[in-house]
């Protein structure tokens, strides 16, 4: 339960709501999609039965989360952050990319089940179906009484941060940001007449400074600022040495409390940079691949919640929890020890790069500490 002096976040990486799961929820999309193999959104739901059982249809909002929702009740967060990695939307009309996500509006309930409060947006799906269909999902948010943060309706709004107030204790500061990357078209970039996704353009020392000037206007005395940027390749755990540095000088020059890094499938390296924890891939935590062959050695279907406290006022890393799940049936499940034991040493092996250990905590979490060793400059 998040301490009265202390501010506890939830973050996770890609929530992909649409496609095979918007199909087992209440009101599905019409199926039809515009892959290269796979015609319809209902194979993705008979690939998943095929690996792990049937699916019962429909299920309500709370389903897909699963154990996922005891875990939140458990920590009981001050906030919880996710990347939605689709467009909510009825639009018809999909962009000509291959692959394109989308949620029927009236399944909304999947997300305040979860007591979500920001939806970062800056990611390569979220204009699948158009600037409609961004319009309608900012549209359909916002009457949710959900933030969001990295798209918007002019470049002003998608640049703006999500703020989050955070009764008795602050505020904390959500940034949005979309690289080219991690797919995102130069073309998607929000202008001040056309909506659009923070593009942002090249992880660069300008690019630092003017996010900067931007969290010092923005910023309160004792804000948390959060930086969510779509990054990088979907499989792999390089780590760029350019995106590395622009990482440490969001934290040194910036300010930034929490780099909150997204888009690669599968969870990546976390580093503390002078006590600010980087996150430069946080996975998919819900996704509908159960049953897609080809990146098996990733387990991307064992996610993380990133559980993050700090002192209220302070700025102070308190603690850093990591919490395992496994994708079943479209849903949230407990892992087993043996998938718990692969992923710590997984993740371990990833973080000693930056100067980091892993270890298995008590409570079932994994957690970083710093093992003793200057991280490689």
């Amino acid at each position: 339960m998040a301490a009265p002096g202390a501010i506890t976040l939830v973050l996770v990486g890609d929530v992909m709501t649409g496609r095979g799961i918007d199909q087992i929820l209440p009101h599905p999309s019409p199926p039809v999609l515009y892959e290269s193999y796979v015609k319809s959104a209902l194979d993705y739901v008979a690939l998943a039965e095929r690996v792990n059982g049937p699916i019962a249809r429909p299920v309500d909002g709370a389903t897909i989360w699963g154990e996922a929702l005891s875990e939140l009740d458990r920590r009981r967060p001050d906030l919880t952050i996710v990347n939605l990695e689709t467009a909510v939307t009825r639009a018809d009309q999909p962009e000509p990319k291959g692959i394109n996500y989308r949620m029927h509006p009236d399944n909304l309930s999947c997300l305040t089940a979860a007591g979500i409060d920001c939806c970062v947006l800056a990611n390569n799906h979220v204009l699948d179906w158009g600037r409609q269909g961004l319009v309608e999902t900012l549209e359909v948010l916002e009457r949710a009484g959900l933030n969001t943060a990295g798209a918007g309706r002019t470049i002003e709004q998608a640049a703006a941060p999500a703020v989050l107030p955070v009764p008795g204790k602050g505020r904390v500061l959500v940034y949005g940001f979309a690289s080219p990357s991690s797919g995102v078209p130069s073309g998607w970039a929000a202008t001040a007449t056309r909506p659009g996704v923070n593009l942002l353009r090249d992880p660069s020392q300008a690019a630092i400074a003017a996010i900067a000037a931007r969290v010092g206007r923005d910023r309160r005395p004792g804000d948390l600022v959060v930086a969510s940027i779509h990054w990088g390749p979907n499989w792999g755990y390089d780590i760029p040495a350019r995106d590395r540095a622009f990482a440490h000088g969001l934290v040194e020059a910036a300010g930034v409390d929490i780099v909150h890094g997204h888009s690669s499938h599968h969870a990546k390296a976390v580093e503390l940079h002078h006590g600010r924890p980087i996150f430069y891939g946080c996975g998919d935590f819900l996704n509908d691949y159960e049953g897609i062959e080809g990146h098996a050695a990733f387990r991307d279907d064992l996610p993380l919640m990133y559980v993050v406290t700090f002192g209220a006022g302070s700025r102070r890393l308190i603690d850093l929890a990591m919490v395992p799940f496994n994708i079943r049936r479209f849903s949230l499940q407990r892992p087993d020890d043996a998938d718990v034991q692969w992923l710590r040493e997984e993740i371990d092996r990833q973080c000693r790069r930056f100067g980091g250990q892993v270890r298995l905590g008590e409570d079932g979490a994994l957690r970083l500490s710093p093992s003793g060793r200057p991280p490689p400059r």
